[in-house]
């Protein structure tokens, strides 16, 4: 497997590869790519407080809102696939959208689960440090094998969500495990984010790699963009695990 691969669709080799070379502004670092992390993460934060907070007439208004703004941040993040060097200035506006996604959802989680988002970012920031310190000391090493098992479960659950939402929407319920608080469905649950979790390793090997490739500076919002689009896939996973584990009560 190629030692640069990335489940993340937006951490790929051929797009730094494309891009490798010093510019006038100065080369990618992985410091400057974490610090821009943190930039996107903050966007992203306010951006959900607001949404949170807004006045909505009725919590159908939550589900409108919530699948404009969603539709906004996949335009964003295609966007931004498709034009790297447009990431300083697309990277932002998709945080605030996915921001924008993620305060609404938490919303309608927090009616039928009060309590339920605080103990969701706590648990997705504590296993983001778990697995930065477990790269940055080397406990764990991204090795290809490793690479090769995490591509591959993360495939397999994306065909699970596929085959889930095509069968939901030809009148069938779906792969009831997806959604139901079933002991599978909590062991499904807590797999997926067990991945997602392992793919963040993934990205901050990536960084690490890439960044000796000199690409230009911009190239940090863009893999700031990647690193914030699994951790947004990682609060999702672990929002819904803890929903199930409610459920299950």
């Amino acid at each position: 497997m190629n030692r640069y691969s990335s489940t993340n669709p937006v951490m790929r080799e051929g797009a730094f590869r494309a891009v490798s070379g010093s510019s006038a502004y100065g080369s990618m670092t992985a410091s400057g790519t974490f610090n821009r992390t943190g930039i996107l993460l903050a966007l992203v934060f306010l951006a959900a407080i607001f949404s949170w907070s807004f006045p909505y007439a009725d919590f159908a208004a939550i589900g409108s809102k919530l699948a404009i703004f969603s539709v906004v941040g996949l335009i964003l993040a295609v966007v931004t696939m498709l034009r790297m060097d447009w990431a300083p200035y697309t990277a932002p506006v998709y945080a605030v959208a996915e921001g924008l996604v993620l305060g609404s959802l938490s919303r309608l989680f927090n009616v039928s689960y009060p309590g339920i988002i605080v103990q969701a970012v706590a648990l997705t920031f504590s296993i983001f440090a778990v697995m930065l310190v477990l790269y940055r000391f080397r406990i764990v090493r991204v090795t290809d094998r490793f690479r090769m098992f995490v591509v591959a479960a993360t495939l397999g659950i994306l065909v699970v969500y596929l085959v889930s939402a095509l069968m939901r929407l030809f009148g069938s319920s779906g792969l009831g495990f997806v959604h139901q608080p079933t002991t599978f469905g909590l062991l499904f649950s807590l797999f997926v984010v067990f991945i997602a979790a392992l793919n963040l390793m993934m990205n901050f090997d990536f960084v690490e790699q890439v960044s000796r490739y000199g690409a230009p500076k911009y190239m940090e919002w863009y893999a700031a963009f990647g690193l914030v689009v699994t951790l947004i896939w990682l609060y999702v996973e672990v929002l819904n695990f803890l929903a199930k584990l409610r459920q299950s009560r």
